[in-house]
């Protein structure tokens, strides 16, 4: 039970550099599973949505034997969207095994993680990933790496930080690493090796001291309610003790109702648990990220959680469409209210505010993706809302006025760079570098406001044909740089309620790219298409054809419409303006104009 045999480590990684399909190798190889078991590809990405999309959006923590020693290891998202649970995560652990793909090298997500890792001082080991690549560039690879940590700790001043990390080379699907880059074959052996050596320290705690614990996730049992996440730091503790919770505001006393360690993916209660473990503790249901859990006689808490802040923030309102109601639970605004609040307290790096509108609220955070996975989990829990324009947060000082700027990088086929350029120059991007790499790529450096970037993503994928990478972190804030136009189209509009006909959408093809199928209900002042103009255009997509006594030689024309792209609410947060709103409902993603009336509506944009 005692800690001297434990090690605390945090896998992390820029988005889809294998950290989650290396986690599954690393369970099989320490026996975590029976022969013969069958086990699901991505194991630690439990929740619906990250199966779906591929990503992980929320740390998972976890654990295995290897030689005597127990090592927690947390898998961290690597999206920058979701860097405020990476920053949290580093609060639990004592060293980072940083994973770097073999061919793109580190991007802008591995510079943000290895900051955080370096500014509290924690050991750094690097993989190089996915080695049997054919692309893969490992000596500048490892150059490129070297110099990014030379770089980051002389912009953080950290002139007694050893520069000498371990290098191992391997393959997190097929399950090798190795010191060798030149190897292709083997087992994980030499990393778990490296976890239980002495490179990376046993957690630093006062094993003798009072109880403390610091609260750094949350999540939910049904059983037991609100799970309070985190490292013990001093002493210890066991079940039904008496302790006190040291809040934001108030401080309240409560008796531990369970104490679970992490043995394996499960949890498993214990009777007592001493400083340096990650545990869950049950007990009080009103707990906040950043709150110091300790002894009775505890008068100090711990420096409250702080994440950096939201850069992004979107109107968020209770459905008032004409359909409202009608595809799921009709959402009050105090449900909605309910919810946000729900959200804020498990993510510090989300934030919300009511407005003077009772039925309007305003939640902020790290980007589109962030908030996109917010409101998808509301939806498919039955509810009904209504989301604007994600819009940048600015700074007012003075009679200045500031900007959040962001640095991107992408990685596209040569024959793009020309049209991806163009389009990031209109949208007030800088470019600060451009290298070639690999075989027909480039890649490209931008410096560019962060406004810029709302609604890039799915045009980027268009000019790159789905071949191009883009990754981007926060710069600083900086002077605002004026007006800058969303959207070049304008939009088509029904202009009455009824369902669409296929005669009425074949006759308006010439008009504009459509977003609706015929026989979809329609209501006026819905968004049925882009128009090809600039303008806004109400346009009657209910209209029949109607039948006359007169016969003809020839027959009717066989009505084929051009397929409709599904409309999703990454798509819908992209292509939408300011004068729109996103209607999200459990089957349906519709836009809607914010004045539905056509004679009260503008059409010159």
């Amino acid at each position: 039970m005692q800690n001297n045999k434990i090690k605390n480590i945090a896998i992390v990684a820029h988005v889809d550099h294998g950290k989650t399909t290396l986690i599954d190798q690393i369970f099989q190889q320490a026996g975590l599973f029976r022969k013969g078991e069958e086990v699901s590809e991505r194991v630690m990405d439990s929740g619906d949505l990250e199966k779906e999309r591929g990503i992980t959006i929320t740390a998972k923590n976890c654990s295995i034997y290897w030689k005597d020693t127990k090592i927690n290891i947390i898998d961290t998202p690597g999206h920058a969207d979701f860097g405020g649970e990476v920053e949290r995560s580093l609060m639990m652990v004592n060293g980072i095994l940083l994973l770097v793909d073999s061919s793109e090298g580190p991007l802008p997500q591995t510079r943000f993680v290895l900051q955080k890792a370096l500014e509290r001082n924690l050991k750094v080991a690097v993989m190089i990933n996915k080695i049997d690549r054919p692309d893969q560039r490992h000596e500048e690879v490892k150059t490129e790496v070297e110099d990014l940590v030379l770089d980051l700790i002389d912009n953080l001043g950290l002139d007694h930080y050893d520069v000498d990390l371990p290098f191992l080379y391997g393959s997190g699907r097929d399950g090798y690493a190795s010191d060798d880059p030149d190897k292709r074959e083997g087992d994980l052996s030499p990393m778990l090796d490296l976890f239980v050596s002495d490179y990376y320290p046993e957690p630093q705690v006062d094993h003798d001291g009072p109880f403390k614990f610091l609260v750094t996730n949350l999540s939910y049992s049904n059983y037991l309610g609100t799970l309070m996440i985190g490292k013990i730091l001093s002493g210890s503790v066991s079940k039904n003790a008496p302790v006190k919770i040291i809040g934001k505001e108030k401080t309240k006393q409560f008796r531990i109702a369970d104490i679970q360690i992490f043995n394996g993916l499960t949890q498993e209660s214990t009777q007592e648990a001493y400083a340096g473990e990650i545990v869950s503790l049950a007990g009080f249901d009103e707990a906040q990220i950043g709150d110091t859990i300790c002894a009775l006689e505890v008068e100090t808490p711990f420096e409250r959680i702080e994440v950096e802040p939201p850069t992004v923030s979107v109107s968020v309102c209770v459905n008032t469409s004409p359909m409202a109601g009608k595809e799921g639970e009709y959402l009050t605004s105090r449900g909605l209210e309910e919810f946000l609040q729900r959200a804020v307290r498990n993510n510090v790096a989300l934030q919300y505010e009511p407005t003077e509108d009772p039925k309007i609220f305003i939640l902020k955070g790290r980007g589109e993706l962030q908030l996109a996975i917010v409101f998808e989990e509301i939806r498919r829990q039955g509810y009904e809302l209504m989301v604007s324009r994600p819009n940048v947060i600015l700074k007012q000082e003075g009679e200045s006025l500031y900007e959040p700027f962001e640095r991107v990088v992408v990685d596209i086929p040569e024959d793009s760079t020309g049209a991806v350029t163009e389009k990031l120059a209109g949208r007030k991007g800088i470019m600060t570098h451009m290298q070639p790499f690999g075989e027909g790529r480039s890649k490209i450096e931008f410096e560019i406001p962060s406004r810029g970037l709302i609604g890039f993503r799915s045009e980027f994928l268009t000019l790159t044909r789905g071949e191009g990478l883009m990754s981007s972190y926060f710069l600083e804030y900086r002077d605002y740089l004026g007006k800058m136009l969303v959207r070049t189209n304008g939009a088509l509009i029904s202009d009455r309620k009824g369902k669409t006909t296929p005669y009425a959408l074949f006759n308006l093809l010439s008009s504009g790219r459509q977003f609706i199928k015929p026989g979809e209900e329609v209501y006026e002042g819905m968004v049925v298409g882009e128009h090809t103009r600039t303008n806004d255009l109400n346009v009657n997509v209910c209209r029949e054809k109607h039948l006359s006594s007169v016969r003809t030689a020839g027959k009717d024309e066989n009505i084929i419409l051009p397929p409709i792209k599904e409309r999703t609410l990454d798509w819908a947060l992209d292509w939408i303006d300011d004068d729109e709103w996103v209607e999200i409902t459990p089957q349906n993603i519709r836009i809607r104009k914010k004045i539905l009336k056509a004679n009260e509506r503008h059409v010159i944009r």
